[in-house]
């Protein structure tokens, strides 16, 4: 079926002059470069291997971008963060705390190619820093996303789904090429060969490119696999602010955790 399916489009394909437009559906304002079809044959002469291939015209390729910025939007709860701002964070008495303000209001006016890693025990407001630095960002209009790290892995998961619209290597490369990432609660995630292999490849890769990454545990580094614990502790690129204070949210209960 899917072989008669690719023989129809093929042989559709062909009947349409080399540089026209395929249609796709009628819109207000049509793209001056497809007319608002989405897809273009090649201009190539018969016996090239390109000959009747159709290839996604840009605005075509920005609408699948933005859906999928929206959908991953909408599974990271990037929402749920959007009152976590530093106007609203109180650093209390803690000098770690106010350093780890410090710290994340300066990667936020100016990430560059740092890390920032915020580590400490429960409560202590790590997330709560790492979502308004998010929220600063998307102001700046940086394009900028936050995971915690479970929820990230069964994004991934969710890929290899028959009904996905959305291949796992789309998603993966989505998320390890975003101009900034934040990942919440490294060291929660189940550790199964699957998870540690991927997370090592997403560290990896941004570790390699310096994009800006942002990420908060509340373990101990020494548990964190030491391939990813090494890139960590790289002080060249990565500012690791350990924070200790009291877990301040028994005492704001009408307030979500962080």
């Amino acid at each position: 079926m899917a072989k008669r399916l690719g023989e129809l489009i093929q042989q559709f394909a062909e009947r349409i002059p080399a540089g026209t437009a395929v249609p796709r559906r009628a819109e207000p304002e049509q793209c001056p470069i497809c007319g608002g079809a989405g897809w273009l044959r090649m201009d190539a002469h018969v016996g090239d291997p390109n000959f009747g291939r159709l290839i996604m015209c840009t605005c075509l390729m920005q609408e699948v971008d933005e859906r999928k910025q929206m959908e991953m939007r909408e599974k990271s709860n990037s929402d749920g963060y959007a009152n976590l701002t530093f106007e609203n964070f109180n650093a209390g008495s803690s000098p770690s705390v106010r350093e780890a303000y410090t710290a994340a209001v300066g990667f936020a006016e100016q990430p560059n190619q740092n890390w920032l890693l915020l580590s400490g025990s429960v409560g202590t407001g790590k997330t709560h820093l790492a979502a308004a630095v998010l929220n600063a960002s998307l102001a700046r209009g940086v394009d900028a996303i936050i995971w915690t790290v479970p929820d990230l892995l069964d994004y991934l998961r969710e890929a290899f789904n028959p009904t996905s619209v959305i291949t796992y290597d789309q998603r993966f490369e989505d998320i390890r090429r975003i101009p900034l990432l934040i990942l919440d609660d490294l060291g929660t995630e189940s550790a199964t060969p699957w998870a540690k292999e991927k997370l090592y490849q997403l560290f990896n890769h941004r570790y390699n490119a310096q994009l800006p990454t942002v990420v908060t545990t509340n373990q101990d580094l020494e548990t964190i696999d030491f391939r990813i614990r090494s890139r960590l502790q790289d002080r060249s690129l990565v500012r690791h602010v350990k924070m200790s204070a009291p877990d301040f949210r028994p005492r704001k209960r009408a307030e979500p955790p962080v």
